[in-house]
């Protein structure tokens, strides 16, 4: 975590507050990315980046391993501290671990073993760089899983100077400026301000003969293939983390992380509300009237609904377990709403059976708003 991100108010970007639960934190960011989502908000700019940081909030607020990070470093930030009392210079870029320092565990070895400022080490191994990707899927295909295929490319060591950027049978020197720290010091006041060498750019190393593969960066681009397995019941809007698979690591670290957006297009009958399904199925005036069985799909296949007779239009029935499956495995519910369908057009027999039906069956619905005074 950089000190950009932990200048950042994630709470507030969520507008929940530092102490709410994992489920608050959740509907939050699902309220607001519905909101704000750029299908939803065309050519606004302003929605399109608040949709942004919204999502970068989630994205740490909503695992609990870099939420904690991220509260940690944001109160040691905050508390002012400044190494008095030791004797020692404060960098407060070794709060953040910026350029390859070991972060809180280097602030703390700083002020209490080393009697100073420790400097990055340009050999440390560094994590890779996560890289992003997003996905279409159809309604059906989030609702059920599946298994896409993504191809990405991504930033890697050259294979010809295993990314020291050196030509082969050479390597690179130590920056005679900052001695292959990657940092010159500063001092002000009672602070040591801690800045790139601009010799080595930061990297603590000069390289006299650049590779000719990567031009002396020591990475090059390269594309692959992977296979993403899509969880079911997933939203449009949320993303996906796999851990590792992103542009690999420097000198030994980790790889980044891959984040798969999942953009999810709309059905032709079924909407989503949560965990729910809704579907609305027209039925006739006799169906409504007398009751009748009505099919009606499902996910998983046509069911049959039962519809009681005097059924107005606009009521609701629960299909229980036809809803979009939880990951403890159980579904929602299927919400069908019914509406009376009326024919546009219709036959002379059918035209007078309806007139001799007003006169045996005499029924004013609006009796009611006579009595009714403005």
């Amino acid at each position: 975590m950089s000190a950009r991100d932990v200048e950042k108010d994630y709470y507030a970007a969520l507008g929940v507050p530092k102490d709410a639960p994992a489920a608050d934190v959740k509907k939050a960011y699902r309220k607001l990315a519905t909101e704000l989502h750029p299908d939803k908000n065309p050519g606004d700019a302003k929605a399109e980046e608040r949709f942004k940081a919204v999502s970068e909030a989630y994205d740490v607020l909503s695992d609990e391993a870099k939420r904690r990070e991220y509260d940690e470093q944001r109160s040691y930030f905050g508390s002012g501290r400044t190494g008095r009392g030791t004797g020692a210079s404060f960098d407060v870029n070794d709060l953040f671990g910026q350029g390859g320092a070991g972060g809180l565990g280097d602030v703390f070895s700083g002020l209490f073993g080393q009697g100073g400022r420790r400097g990055p080490n340009p050999r440390q191994p560094r994590k890779g760089a996560d890289v992003e990707a997003s996905v279409t899927l159809s309604f059906v295909d989030a609702l059920k899983g599946c298994t896409v295929p993504l191809r990405l490319t991504t930033t890697g060591a050259c294979e010809t100077c295993k990314g020291n950027g050196a030509a082969p049978g050479t390597a690179p020197r130590a920056c005679g400026v900052c001695g292959g720290q990657g940092v010159v010091s500063r001092n002000q006041g009672g602070f040591a301000f801690a800045e790139p060498c601009s010799a080595c750019r930061g990297s603590g190393r000069v390289v006299e003969t650049p590779c000719p593969t990567c031009r002396g960066t020591g990475q090059t681009s390269s594309e692959r293939s992977i296979t993403v397995r899509v969880p079911a019941g997933i939203e449009d809007g949320q993303r996906i983390r796999l851990a590792g698979r992103g542009s690999p690591g420097e000198r030994g670290g980790t790889a980044g992380d891959l984040l798969v957006a999942v953009k999810v297009t709309p059905h032709a009958v079924f909407s989503r509300r949560g965990e729910d399904l809704l579907l609305t199925v027209p039925v006739t005036y006799p169906e409504a009237a007398l009751g009748a069985q009505v099919p009606v799909p499902t996910p998983d296949g046509p069911v049959t609904l039962k519809v009681p007779p005097g059924t107005t239009t606009g009521r609701t029935f629960r299909v229980r377990g036809r809803g979009v499956a939880r990951k403890s495995g159980a579904a929602g519910d299927l919400l069908v709403t019914v509406e009376v369908a009326v024919p546009k057009e219709m036959s002379q027999e059918a035209r007078e059976a309806l007139e001799r039906y007003a006169v045996a069956a005499p029924h004013d619905p609006r009796a009611h708003l006579r009595e009714v005074q403005l």
